[in-house]
């Protein structure tokens, strides 16, 4: 039986990079920016293909303190 190797942890999102540097959980990000939090949550670990409404781009982007440009262009793990 082969030998189980330990599991490389995943890369960090742009997105919870983001996120983290002001201090918020996905719960506060998600509520300020009305996105419901299981599709936030898929987002930022890669579950789910993104696909915010211009809204929710611009809430983002609000909150995020940052101007759409800075705005990842995939959400999930491994895309910085």
């Amino acid at each position: 039986m082969p030998e189980s190797s330990p599991k490389e942890p995943k890369p960090e999102s742009a997105l919870k990079q983001l996120r983290d540097r002001l201090g918020l959980t996905q719960a506060e990000l998600s509520r300020r920016c009305g996105i419901p939090l299981r599709t936030y949550v898929r987002w930022e670990t890669g579950e789910a293909t993104p696909r915010p409404t211009i809204p929710q781009v611009k809430a983002l982007c609000r909150e995020l303190g940052v101007v759409i440009e800075e705005l990842p262009d995939e959400f999930g793990p491994g895309n910085i």
